[in-house]
């Protein structure tokens, strides 16, 4: 697979103030696969009601079951998807010491291996682009890019997350980190 001359793969994508009324609002996607076919990523903060076990129909370990549902995205909300981390992860896929995993069986696995350092996530659903897409979006800064990292994606708290990455960065995107949900409201 050829990739695009710039791979926002590892990469975190947020709304810069332009998806109000859209799905992505105020979303943070972690970009998980990006190349000529186009790209695949999750939301990091939004979480579900849900636990994983209450709508993963398989026989999961218990550890597993009480991990929190997030959605990762709009399409396929039926499609299970995980990323994890550990500090020893030679086989990452998607960033240093970050893998993105479908697999049930490789979820049973996760779920039986001991490490004080491993971190799981479990998302339903996904975010897609078509080729090239993702690139126009960008082009039209619709999203923001900004590094992605382990604790970003595994610690920080999905409510703030947005606001968090947003005080990082330039005046103009704290200002918009402490803007109101609805502009109406101010």
């Amino acid at each position: 697979m050829k990739s695009p001359s710039h791979s926002l793969q590892g990469q975190l994508l947020l709304d810069g103030g332009r998806l109000r009324g859209s799905f992505f609002h105020r979303s943070v996607v972690l970009i998980c696969q990006h190349d000529d076919n186009g790209a695949f990523g999750l939301i990091l903060n939004r979480t579900m009601a849900s636990r994983a076990g209450e709508l993963i129909l398989e026989e999961l370990p218990e550890s597993i079951q009480e991990k929190p549902l997030f959605l990762g995205g709009p399409v396929q909300p039926g499609a299970l998807s995980y990323l994890h981390t550990d500090d020893y992860l030679p086989q990452a896929n998607v960033m240093p010491q970050v893998n993105l995993g479908h697999s049930l069986d490789e979820l049973h696995e996760l779920a039986q291996s001991f490490s004080t350092t491993k971190r799981l996530r479990i998302f339903a659903g996904y975010a897609g682009w078509s080729p090239g897409q993702l690139d126009s979006e960008i082009e039209s800064e619709a999203w923001l890019v900004h590094p992605a990292s382990r604790e970003l994606i595994f610690e920080a708290s999905a409510e703030s997350l947005w606001e968090k990455i947003l005080q990082q960065k330039n005046w103009q995107h704290r200002l918009l980190a402490q803007s109101p949900e609805d502009p109406s409201w101010n």
